[in-house]
């Protein structure tokens, strides 16, 4: 690894299992707990009926998350963009750049692993690619705050602006096909994948690069890789937490995804991430699943300081 991604690697942590439940005197503790670990940002996935109707609204979670800590940063990992309108998405990041300045990042994913989440929200799945890309479109030149025309397959506006101005919020685009490589060479600061090799991770970034350079952007890249992890005293024990806990959330088999999840004692862990940086990541969004929070806070630390080496 180079001296550059040394001091460039960022490390996220999703938001603790249980921290909407404790006090506010113990959830600004367990956030400073992750800061001083050497976390760079907490992170929440975003969906509005996922399989039976649960979810988390991104802005509103990294909203509160944001007031609990004034130096950690915050991101949606991924939101589905598709769902809204722009302008009011537009809106609402003004908004978060006002009260967190400099600490959030946005990721955005079209979504498709619940088709009927899509549905119910009176999108055609089938064009979920397409309002995505239409809607960063907008989103990049409302960001200076100047009044815009557009007129899209999907959206019509006149003399449309947002004021204060977005600023420079980060935009990472999520994915694992081809489309959102090419989504994030035309509209990304960077592209976050999930499920994937490292050598699959290497042919994205090339991919990403080749088409900047075809449609002439050039980007300070900051892609990143989303893993859940399982962490305990043996493999095996590490392998059992985190298939409960993803068997749970996504009502699959364990199987379907082992092979994308690293498990064991954050030396395991590191060891099997570190091919990644080697690819190019530069963000990790860590979802880290342990016998206890305190335990999985520590191993996140652990891994940070392995991977920063």
């Amino acid at each position: 690894m180079t001296e550059a991604a040394n001091d460039t690697l960022r490390i996220g942590y999703a938001t603790p299992v249980g921290l909407w439940n404790e006090s506010r005197e113990a959830k600004h503790r367990i956030l400073d707990d992750l800061f001083t670990a050497g976390i760079d940002h907490v992170y929440m996935a975003d969906h509005v009926s996922f399989r039976d109707g649960h979810g988390t609204d991104g802005f509103v979670e990294i909203a509160g998350l944001s007031q609990l800590h004034d130096q950690l940063g915050v991101m949606i990992s991924v939101y589905l963009l598709a769902l809204r309108h722009p302008m009011t998405v537009a809106r609402q990041m003004a908004t978060m750049t006002r009260l967190a300045p400099g600490r959030v990042s946005l990721g955005v994913g079209v979504g498709g692993d619940d088709r009927h989440e899509i549905e119910v929200c009176g999108i055609d799945p089938r064009s979920r690619g397409r309002r995505t890309d239409e809607c960063l479109q907008i989103l990049r030149r409302l960001a200076d705050g100047e009044p815009i025309d557009h007129h899209g397959e999907f959206f019509d506006l006149d003399a449309a602006a947002i004021k204060p101005a977005i600023g420079s919020v980060p935009l990472v685009i999520g994915g694992r096909s081809d489309a959102a490589l090419v989504r994030t060479a035309h509209y990304g600061d960077g592209w976050i994948g999930a499920w994937c090799s490292p050598r699959r991770f290497a042919e994205a970034v090339a991919i990403i690069d080749e088409t900047a350079a075809d449609v002439g952007r050039s980007v300070d890249w900051c892609h990143g890789y989303q893993p859940w992890i399982g962490i305990g005293p043996t493999r095996s024990e590490a392998r059992r937490v985190v298939a409960d806990a993803m068997e749970r959330f996504y009502r699959v088999p364990f199987e379907r995804f082992e092979r994308y999840t690293p498990h064991g004692t954050p030396e395991e862990v590191a060891d099997r991430l570190r091919p990644y940086v080697d690819a190019g990541c530069r963000l990790f969004n860590l979802k880290v699943v342990a016998a206890d929070e305190r335990t999985a806070i520590k191993s996140a630390a652990r891994i940070a300081a392995l991977l920063r080496v």
